[in-house]
């Protein structure tokens, strides 16, 4: 019945030339989405991938194409100008300093959430967060989640490192060969930048517990204290850190029927987007986390009326 609603409300809408921020097709009823996901060798551009394919299968009239991106904040930036209409985000890059969303946003749903990684090789000198003072330190690519959260934390640690501005992939490279002494990965767990380098050669993770205590304490709402477990990357124990949610974001000018049925086809379609790329034999575990229970947990994001409407109607 959602489906068969939006056809026909995409019909009409392009028919007439209304769907706000979309690219209109030839075939009249079809329209095409951007989707804004991350670098090379995260998360973002995996589980980015996979809502793609299921929106474009599942939605009638929608095609979507993904976007690659430093991540967060330069997802929102693509957002706010229009180059996108969808884009993914880590909660605390998104609100803003008096509590909001940044103007013409708003969610779709919560995702999973991604946990801070930092990472060093086996053999290195660096035992604790302090130690990395002085070192040559990748904070992820510019304008990711990573960039925006680990200078929060080098600032709230009051420590000066010889910072860089690395993709994961390209960090986990050039950590293996000695280019960097450590990375910061902001990113779901386990991350394929980071799984692959561990299975290359040993690594160690550092402990951020106080830090995470830090950032609960300076910035209440989108932080948490979290542990990465023990099996999530070869040879590595159970390590405490810091989680922050990410969300699905999207445009206020698109139609409320369509964001309802995006949101749709999102939680119905859950087990086709935990084995995207199966093929591999890897999947995305992170998308275990997508549910509805924690799925309209936006903080003080609000809602897309659409989205709003698909979580109401999951009540009745």
């Amino acid at each position: 019945m959602v489906l068969n609603r939006l056809t026909r409300r995409a019909a009409l809408l392009a028919a007439g030339g209304l769907l706000a921020g979309c690219t209109r097709q030839p075939d009249a009823g079809t329209v095409r989405l951007r989707l804004a996901t991350g670098p090379a060798g995260a998360v973002y551009r995996r589980i980015g991938g996979a809502l793609a394919e299921r929106i474009s299968e599942q939605v009638p009239g929608a095609t979507v194409s993904t976007v690659p991106s430093g991540a967060s904040t330069d997802n929102i930036r693509m957002l706010r100008a229009g180059e996108v209409h969808l884009g993914l985000t880590s909660l605390d890059a998104l609100i803003t300093t008096d509590g909001s969303a940044p103007e013409g946003l708003s969610a779709i749903c919560r995702l999973y959430d991604s946990h801070l990684h930092l990472v060093v090789m086996a053999g290195s000198a660096i035992a604790k967060f302090p130690d990395i003072q002085g070192k040559r330190l990748s904070l992820g690519a510019r304008d990711s989640g990573t960039e925006f959260t680990s200078l929060r934390v080098l600032e709230l640690g009051r420590v000066d490192a010889d910072t860089q501005y690395l993709s994961q992939a390209a960090s986990a490279a050039a950590l293996r060969d000695g280019e960097i002494d450590a990375m910061f990965s902001l990113t779901g767990v386990p991350t394929p930048a980071i799984t692959e380098l561990a299975q290359r050669s040993p690594i160690r993770l550092i402990r951020l517990d106080k830090q995470a205590d830090a950032l609960v304490t300076a910035f209440p709402g989108p932080y948490s204290p979290a542990m990465i477990p023990a099996t999530s990357y070869a040879g590595v124990p159970a390590t405490r850190t810091v989680a922050v949610p990410n969300v699905l974001l999207v445009r206020n000018d698109l139609p409320d029927d369509l964001v309802h049925a995006i949101t749709d086809t999102i939680f119905t379609n859950t087990g086709s987007i935990i084995s995207a790329g199966r093929d591999d034999g890897e999947g995305i575990p992170e998308a275990w986390h997508i549910n509805v229970r924690t799925g309209i947990s936006t903080a003080s994001i609000p809602l897309h009326p659409g989205a709003a409407a698909w979580f109401q109607d999951r009540k009745r």
